[in-house]
């Protein structure tokens, strides 16, 4: 008995694994399917027949009825331009916090821990009323400028930083360099495993990011991808061509996709490097 209790317990978070992955799984094979097979035959005939049906038919269409390189671009600029803009405003905090000692700091930090139990959701209107002020709506700094001061980035690099030896830091500052020079020669080259952590969080968050893009944007010269594939769900020139639509977010997403299989494994050992001394 005792060892059939120990067998199912061994057993069940296998089969409940696969059942969680079997339920994720289903509708990426189904956007594959749509993308690659007519939806007349996808909805009616065999599977024998749509292997026969495979066709890149639907990637040119959908390339031709939205400007997807532009969008591209556009996603781009905003992802990896807020990217080297958090770099620095993180790394600049993060040291701040852990290494100096000034009147409010703590204050200041907990300002923002308390800004990561924040929906960003809620600062949606105040965030749209201040850009409005500014005359930034529809401007790739728009689309940029409530992420700049990552609290989580800030957060992850004050650990990181509270680790790093002492007498490192004693020995730059007596051979005269600078708090920046001690920043940039000291503490970022051994912390570089959360940074690269933090790149691909705020790389893939920002990648998928919605609601804040359909907002703010208008143009065309400005929409990201997520935001043009919306707007192409929603085109009369689609109406319920599922194979386009499927398509359509095959482009959006695949190069996000690519990005996490390659940097997986790195990824992994970077967050749990980053909590190692």
């Amino acid at each position: 008995m005792k060892g059939n209790a120990r067998n199912w317990r061994e057993v069940l978070p296998v089969v409940a694994l696969a059942a969680f992955g079997l339920i994720w799984i289903v509708p990426m094979i189904w956007t594959l399917l749509a993308a690659f097979v007519p939806t007349t035959e996808l909805l009616n005939d065999s599977p024998l027949v749509w292997l026969q049906s495979l066709h890149l038919g639907a990637f040119e269409d959908a390339w031709q009825v939205a400007p997807f390189l532009r969008y591209y671009l556009n996603t781009f600029i905003f992802v990896f331009g807020l990217l080297a803009i958090q770099l620095v405003t993180i790394s600049l905090a993060g040291f701040a916090l852990a290494r100096m000692d000034f009147r409010g700091k703590d204050q200041i930090f907990f300002l923002f821990l308390t800004q990561l139990m924040v929906p960003a959701s809620i600062l949606i209107l105040p965030n749209y009323q201040t850009l409005a002020k500014l005359r930034w709506l529809d401007t790739y700094q728009g689309l940029m400028a409530p992420y700049i001061a990552s609290a989580f980035g800030t957060f992850l690099m004050r650990q990181a930083f509270k680790q790093v030896p002492k007498e490192l830091e004693e020995a730059a500052r007596s051979d005269g360099a600078s708090w920046l020079q001690v920043l940039w020669h000291v503490f970022l080259p051994v912390t570089r495993a959360p940074l690269l952590a933090f790149s691909i969080v705020s790389v893939t968050y920002h990648w998928n990011e919605f609601l804040w893009p359909l907002l703010i944007t208008s143009s065309v010269e400005i929409r990201p991808l997520t935001v043009g594939l919306a707007l192409l769900t929603a085109s009369s020139e689609i109406g319920a061509q599922w194979d386009q639509l499927a398509a359509g977010t095959i482009i959006v997403v695949t190069p996000i996709v690519v990005l996490i299989a390659v940097v997986q494994k790195q990824f992994t050992s970077s967050f749990m490097g980053s909590g190692i001394k």
